[in-house]
């Protein structure tokens, strides 16, 4: 395809969700924009989900790690199963009942303010560099395959910057009105497109390698590279019984402790509709993840018939612009790619804007309901505008490591101390010093930086994603610590 059918693909594909936008937006009020009114059907939510934890990581990066970890990663998936149910049996019921906007004035309630503003700011960062390193991932692949081949001012190609503007400028213009009610729709379409896009990945490929029906099963059974479980050497990143408990931490504090994801859930009618989206969500994630390694895998099948330099996070987007399957595999992809880019970054920059405006400003008690709209207007342009800066600055300092492994072990140190306050906080009775838990929740993370350090230069043991169950377990030794006295 030409860099300019690519570009009136993205246009057509952007009018699609301005028009869902314009249908949405009847309202703009505060509750529309943190809530959605609390009317959303549960299967849409659901639905939308899938796309939103998918996101342009699984598109690009689990296909393209296939080669170096075969099917690793689905012990990961694996472990999110345990970690949803405790979300739908544990933290939704505790969060309806509550009646929260933002999760995290949970710990106001139980611990303090000190632990509140902990507690979102943690959630602000995890999510700025989260969104950003998912953003980052579609924005270089758009580069290479469009931008850089652009004249832009007597320049050879677009600048990266401008491209990262284009792209959240577009994302801001849907959502600047109702927010969470409108991405609820968004979502459900950029799924779709994401699966579609996964099919027809499958089919173009496997018949690029003479397979079909039956015989992509088989193909995939039969190679080495679709080994699923390691349980030879406990001291690898890749040792089942680390990737799996991780997985179920990950899925805990990177979707039942996020804002982003939980906001979605808390639009459902009640409890029970968010426990259904939960159990739903849980059953066609674990799926499509599958068949996503297994695209990876015929990718990369592919790309060593045809003595292809195709690698990693190129590897996808490599095959399907410039491996000689046709047009239509990729004009699927770059509506996947697309579409993966939005159901990342809308949803986070909405719930940046919440948690931002609820925790941090106190929007709901400081300010009339007018003053509110006002001042969550103003939130949202400036996260906008550092959404940006990371992005750009990713540009610069992240090398050729896949982007997946890269966003879990970041996670590994922002979530855990949320882990830990949330396990402490549900676990126990007890009380804590409160103006105390920001700086057990900065040490915390340090602590387990340098254990990881060491533990892998000294013993050789990776701890890879279960940094993550490290930095949980410092943060609430941390909070026995500095347990206040009962009186």
């Amino acid at each position: 395809m030409q860099p300019l059918q690519i570009i009136g693909l993205i246009a057509s594909y952007f009018g699609l969700l301005l028009f869902i936008s314009y249908l949405t937006n009847r309202g703009g009020s505060n509750d529309d924009f943190f809530k959605a009114g609390k009317q959303s059907p549960w299967y849409l939510v659901a639905f939308g989900m899938i796309g939103a934890s998918l996101s342009g990581v699984t598109f690009i990066s689990v296909p393209g790690a296939v080669a170096d970890n075969s099917f690793g990663y689905f012990q990961v998936v694996l472990g999110y199963t345990i970690g949803y149910a405790v979300i739908g049996l544990v933290l939704l019921p505790l969060y309806y009942r509550l009646n929260l906007t933002s999760i995290y004035t949970y710990l106001e309630g139980r611990f303090g303010v000190a632990s509140y503003k902990t507690g979102a700011s943690f959630f602000l960062l995890s999510r700025i560099v989260g969104a950003s390193f998912r953003l980052y991932l579609v924005a270089i692949v758009l580069q290479d395959l469009v931008f850089d081949k652009i004249p832009f001012f007597g320049m050879d190609g677009v600048p990266f910057w401008v491209t990262v503007s284009i792209t959240i400028l577009l994302i801001w213009l849907y959502t600047f009105k109702s927010g969470i009610k409108t991405i609820v729709w968004t979502d459900t379409l950029q799924t779709l497109f994401m699966l579609v896009a996964l099919g027809a990945g499958i089919y173009y490929v496997s018949e690029g390698l003479g397979i079909s029906g039956i015989g992509i099963v088989h193909t995939i059974a039969e190679s080495d590279l679709s080994q699923i479980f390691f349980f030879d050497d406990y001291k690898s990143g890749n040792y089942f019984f680390k990737q799996f408990i991780s997985g179920a931490f990950i899925a805990i504090v990177m979707t039942g402790l996020d804002q982003d994801m939980m906001q979605k859930n808390l639009t459902c009618r009640n409890l029970k509709d968010a426990q259904k989206n939960m159990f739903w969500f849980t059953i066609v994630l674990t799926i499509v993840n599958l068949i996503f390694l297994g695209l990876g895998l015929l990718l990369t099948l592919y790309a060593q018939q045809e003595g292809m330099d195709a690698v990693k996070d190129k590897l996808f987007s490599t095959i399907a612009v410039d491996g000689g399957l046709g047009i239509g595999l990729a004009v699927f992809f770059l509506l996947g790619l697309i579409a993966a880019a939005y159901s990342s970054a809308d949803s986070a920059l909405t719930s940046l804007t919440t948690s931002f405006s609820i925790d941090i400003l106190n929007i709901e008690k400081k300010h009339t309901k007018a003053d509110q709209i006002k001042i969550r207007k103003k939130v949202h342009i400036a996260m906008s505008f550092v959404l940006l800066f990371v992005i750009v600055f990713f540009n610069y300092v992240i090398g050729d490591a896949s982007v997946i492994t890269k966003l879990f072990t970041f996670a590994g140190y922002t979530y855990g101390p949320l882990l830990g306050l949330y396990a402490f906080g549900l676990f126990s009775k007890a009380k804590v010093k409160d103006k105390w838990v920001p700086l057990v929740a900065i040490a915390a993370p340090l602590l387990g930086f340098v254990i990881s350090y060491y533990s892998n230069t000294l013993f050789g043991f990776e701890f890879k994603f279960s940094i993550l169950i490290l930095n949980g377990f410092l943060t609430l030794l941390g909070l026995v610590l500095i347990r206040a006295k009962e009186d």
